[in-house]
C-alpha cells in the first residue's frame, strides 16, 4: 500500500485524469475497489485504503468497481492498460500519419503483444475497436475546422486524418446525418489567420482563471531567440513536426475563455498532433479552481494563490528541447542558461523562412545533437560535463530508451530512472522535466537553490518535509514560490 495516503485522498477528491492508474483506492465500508477517477460521490477518508496496482488491492480483499472499471485503468501490465493501448493507438495514427495497421502492429511491439490481441482487449473493454475511438476525434476536429477556418473542405478531411474525401463525407454523413458544407454554411464565423491566406487560426479552451500575462512572462524569460518570439502579448515559435514544417502564433481570445492558434498551412497535416502540444505548453487542461482550493490551505502559499489564483505550470513543446533545456540551467541563472541555449539553436537548428525575421531557425533535433562531439558543444560555453549529458540524452531519445515527447504515455517512475541513468542527470534536472515535458503535476526539485531561499534557506530534505503538504500539486506550489517577488529571483531555465 502507498505511504502518502493523504497525498492520494486529495487526488482521489480532484478526480484529476493525470492519477489514474498511479494508484487505486480500496474501500473499507464497500469492499470495493476504484481508480482515482470514479464518478461516485467520494468515500470518507478513513475508509480508504491505497495501492499502487490492481493486483495488490485484490490480495487485499477489494473487488473491481463496476462503475470506474480499474481494468481499464493506463497500468503497467498488458491485461490492465485497455485505455492506454487505445489511446496509444490513436496517437500514433495522428503525430505520425501511419495507417491503422501499421500503429496496431509498432504498439504491439511495446507491450510485446500480436496486433490481433490488441484489437480483442479494446473491443472487450471498450466496446469499440481502436479505429473508431479514431474516428470520433477526426470528426470532432473536422467539425471545429469547417466552423472555424476557411480551409478547403477537402484540405479539412486530410487534416483531420481521413485518407480521402469520399471516406471523409461518408463518416460525417454517417455520424451526424448531414454533408459537411452545410456545417460549413451555418458557420458564423471563421477565417483566415492574421497573416493572410497562408494561415488559419483555431480556439482553444481553458478552466478560467488564467493568468496570461503570467504565463507569457514565465515564457519569455526562458526565450530561445530565433525558434521562438515571445512578447507581451503573443507566442510564437517554428515548428517542425512529423515532417511538417512551419510557425504559430497564440495570442488570447478577447471575452472568452480561449487562446487563439494561428498556424500556417503546412501544418494542417500534423493539426491533431500540434493541438495537443499547444494544450500542454500552456497547461490548458489544468482545473485551477481545485489546485488553488487546496494549496490555499498552506498558511505560507496562501498569499501567493491568492494573487495569482490563475497560475499555470507551463510544459513544453518539444520534449527533447526541454530535457536540453534543463541540463542547460544546472546551476545557473535563466539568463545564463537561455543565452547558451540561444547558441545551440544557432549552431545546430535549421535555418527556416518565415514572414517575421524573428522566427529563423528550427529548434536543434534529437539526431543531430547525437551526433555532435563534445568539443563542438563546448566552443559554446558549455561544461564538458553538460555536454556528455547533452549528447547522451540526445543519443536515448534517438534509439528510444527514453522519449520525452508530447503525446507518448509515460511510466513516470520508469521515465524518471531512466533520466537518471543518464550522467549529469541528478534529482532536480529529473524533475524539472517530469514537471514540464512529461506534465507531472506532483513534481517537487527539493534541491532548488530558489525554492529552498524562498523557504527560509533550508536544506533539500526540509524542502522536502515541507512540500508533503501541498501534494499532489507540488508542480503548481513550485511555480508559486518562483513567482514570489518578495523573495530569490528564479533561477531555473
Amino acid at each position: 500500500m502507498v505511504k502518502d495516503a493523504k497525498a492520494r485522498y486529495k487526488a482521489l477528491l480532484a478526480r484529476d485524469p493525470r492519477f489514474d492508474g498511479i494508484f487505486f483506492v480500496g474501500v473499507t465500508s464497500t469492499g470495493i475497489y476504484c481508480r482515482p477517477i470514479c464518478p461516485v460521490k467520494p468515500p470518507k477518508e478513513r475508509n480508504c485504503r491505497f495501492y499502487s496496482s490492481a493486483q495488490e488491492a485484490e490480495q487485499a480483499g477489494f473487488r473491481p468497481c463496476l462503475r470506474c472499471r480499474p481494468e481499464l485503468a493506463p497500468g503497467n501490465a498488458p491485461v490492465d492498460s485497455s485505455q492506454r493501448i487505445a489511446h496509444s493507438v490513436v496517437q500514433r495514427i495522428e503525430q505520425d500519419s501511419l495507417d491503422e495497421k501499421a500503429a496496431l502492429e509498432t504498439i504491439a511491439s511495446e507491450f510485446h503483444l500480436s496486433s490481433r490481441q490488441i484489437r480483442r482487449i479494446v473491443q472487450k473493454q471498450l466496446g469499440v475497436p481502436p479505429i473508431q475511438l479514431l474516428l470520433t476525434r477526426r470528426l470532432l476536429l473536422a467539425k471545429q475546422l469547417l466552423t472555424e477556418t476557411k480551409l478547403p473542405v477537402t484540405e479539412i478531411a486530410f487534416a483531420s486524418g481521413f485518407s480521402s474525401l469520399r471516406r471523409f463525407n461518408d463518416a460525417f454523413s454517417n455520424r451526424y446525418r448531414m454533408p459537411p458544407t452545410r456545417l460549413r454554411q451555418k458557420a458564423v464565423h471563421g477565417g483566415n489567420g492574421l497573416n493572410g491566406t497562408g494561415t488559419s487560426i483555431l480556439q482553444l479552451s481553458y478552466r478560467p482563471p488564467y493568468d496570461w500575462p503570467g504565463v507569457l512572462a514565465f515564457l519569455k524569460r526562458r526565450e530561445l531567440k530565433g525558434v521562438e518570439w515571445i512578447t507581451d502579448s503573443f507566442y510564437a515559435r517554428t515548428v517542425h513536426l512529423g515532417g511538417c514544417k512551419g510557425w504559430i502564433k497564440v495570442i488570447a481570445a478577447k471575452e472568452k475563455h480561449a487562446l487563439l492558434l494561428e498556424f500556417t498551412h503546412e501544418l494542417t497535416p500534423i493539426l491533431p498532433a500540434l493541438l495537443g502540444r499547444v494544450r500542454d505548453l500552456f497547461d490548458l487542461n489544468a482545473r485551477p479552481d481545485v489546485i488553488s482550493n487546496h494549496l490555499r490551505r498552506d498558511k505560507y502559499l496562501a498569499p501567493m494563490v491568492k494573487a495569482n489564483p490563475g497560475l499555470r505550470v507551463p510544459g513544453a513543446f518539444n520534449g527533447f528541447e526541454m530535457g536540453v533545456r534543463a541540463i542547460l540551467g544546472q546551476q545557473v541563472t535563466v539568463a545564463a542558461a537561455a543565452t547558451i541555449a540561444c547558441r545551440v539553436a544557432a549552431g545546430f537548428g535549421e535555418t527556416i523562412v518565415t514572414p517575421y525575421p524573428e522566427l529563423n531557425r528550427l529548434t536543434p533535433t534529437a539526431s543531430g545533437l547525437a551526433r555532435a562531439s563534445v568539443d563542438e558543444l563546448a566552443e559554446l560555453g558549455i561544461p564538458g560535463a553538460r555536454c556528455k549529458s547533452i549528447i547522451a540524452l540526445a543519443r536515448a531519445q534517438v534509439c528510444g530508451d527514453l522519449s520525452l515527447d508530447n503525446g507518448v504515455h509515460h511510466d513516470l517512475d520508469t521515465a524518471m530512472q531512466r533520466l537518471a541513468e543518464l550522467p549529469g542527470i541528478g534529482q532536480w534536472t529529473a524533475h524539472y522535466i517530469a514537471m514540464r515535458a512529461l506534465r507531472w503535476p506532483d513534481a517537487f526539485p527539493a534541491g532548488d537553490i530558489a525554492v529552498r531561499n524562498n523557504l527560509g534557506g533550508v536544506t533539500s530534505k526540509q524542502a522536502e518535509e515541507m512540500s508533503e503538504a501541498w501534494r499532489p500539486w507540488r508542480s503548481y506550489a513550485v511555480l508559486h514560490i518562483w513567482r514570489n517577488p518578495r523573495r530569490a529571483a528564479c533561477t531555473r531555465f
